[in-house]
């Protein structure tokens, strides 16, 4: 369970406070569109450290990179929550970013320590639950703070939860990468380590395709204030209504994804999920396009069983790219994390704020992103001759 804390980190740093949104525009007298860019300067730096956790970890090992790494995140959320103005509130959240990967990154190489075969792939999908979970979760307890407390308590809840993690990692997370297999550490090792990862084809497009396919879901997350509060019409305390069928969905997945594992292939069970996934965004689309507006429950029924899908895609994926570099595990865990976060970031910092005025235009951008995802897995399954 504390891997699946760890895990929590990251996407509870993204989506606490987007209930806080309306307050903070109208306190730091800022744009919508500059307080969406508040997840940009949290997700890029996010996205070129997690380059470094897990080659320092495969370095100086598990435990240090972890406890470190988060002391530091707390720090920078404490700075948030003295933030005088905007400028500043950027700058302390792209050191939220830059630390809060540690605990998510070098958590999966650490089940990969621990575990191997079906084991792994239960386990996996555990992580990657909490980790689909705590962005639903994360903006219900965020409204709860910012009615009750306003929105600098929010970044304070962060602080506390990333301490709480600091000292739970030192007094249980055990070291699992030996110092007989630890790896020095420098950055022209390390730049050659992320470009022999990334130039792998398969590697490439398994890092894509896993991508996007979580941009089905992950689209409905980055727009989530615009949705509730303008789509909706729900209050701060209502999100909720947008990430319970989120929670339920990826429960669900997660649930399957562990007794699937060991009984079918991993790869036809991914297929299930892209089909499932890229089905379920297809009709949203056609359905937005014959009528406009949608009811709510039919949005949250598309939103549940795109959970599902995600669950059952990307523990598969994500233990096939680790197994591509056995020796290296940090360093393709860390470039699978940067992959995916690079492509979140430009999505939500870029293309969400251009689109979530109109929610055809953003099932259209769902739609798209878990059909291309589907391309690039289809073309990895032929280059890897997988039966699926």
């Amino acid at each position: 369970m504390l891997l699946a804390g760890l895990s929590m980190v990251s996407p509870f740093s993204i989506d606490t406070f987007f209930p806080s949104f309306r307050a903070m525009e109208a306190d730091l007298n800022v744009s919508r569109w500059q307080m969406q860019q508040t997840l940009t300067a949290y997700m890029l730096p996010y996205a070129v450290t997690a380059l470094f956790h897990g080659p320092l970890s495969d370095a100086l090992g598990r435990r240090p990179v972890i406890i470190w790494g988060l002391g530091l995140y707390t720090l920078g959320s404490l700075a948030c929550v003295l933030a005088p103005n905007f400028g500043s509130l950027l700058a302390f959240r792209a050191v939220q970013g830059a630390t809060a990967g540690a605990g998510m990154v070098v958590g999966r190489a650490i089940v990969r320590d621990l575990y191997e075969g079906p084991q792994a792939q239960r386990l996996m999908s555990l992580v990657t639950l909490i980790f689909g979970v705590a962005p639903a979760l994360a903006p219900v307890i965020g409204g709860w703070i910012h009615v009750a407390l306003g929105w600098r308590a929010v970044f304070a809840f962060l602080a506390l939860f990333g301490l709480v993690m600091v000292i739970s990692s030192h007094i249980r997370l055990p070291e699992t990468h030996a110092p007989e297999h630890r790896v020095p550490f420098s950055l022209r090792a390390l730049a050659a380590a992320a470009f022999r990862v990334i130039r792998d084809r398969q590697f490439l497009l398994l890092a894509l395709a896993a991508s996007f396919n979580f941009l089905g879901v992950f689209c409905y997350v980055g727009a989530a204030p615009s949705l509730i509060l303008d789509h909706w019409k729900l209050s701060e305390t209502q999100f909720i209504w947008l990430f319970l069928p989120i929670i339920a969905g990826f429960t669900l997945g997660a649930t399957l994804s562990g007794r699937l594992a060991g009984r079918i292939p991993p790869m036809r069970q991914a297929g299930f999920g892209f089909a499932l996934i890229v089905t379920t965004c297809t009709l949203r689309l056609l359905l937005h396009w014959q009528f406009g507006e949608l009811p709510v429950w039919l949005q949250q029924i598309a939103l549940f069983l795109s959970g599902i899908a995600t669950q059952l895609v990307f523990p598969v994926l994500t233990l096939r790219m680790l197994d591509l570099f056995p020796q290296a595990r940090g360093s393709a865990a860390s470039t699978q994390s940067f992959v995916s976060l690079a492509v979140a970031s430009l999505t939500v910092g870029i293309l969400v704020p251009l689109v979530q005025a109109s929610l055809m235009h953003l099932a259209l951008l769902s739609a798209f992103s878990v059909w291309f995802g589907l391309a690039l897995w289809r073309v990895e399954c032929r280059l890897s001759a997988q039966v699926v």
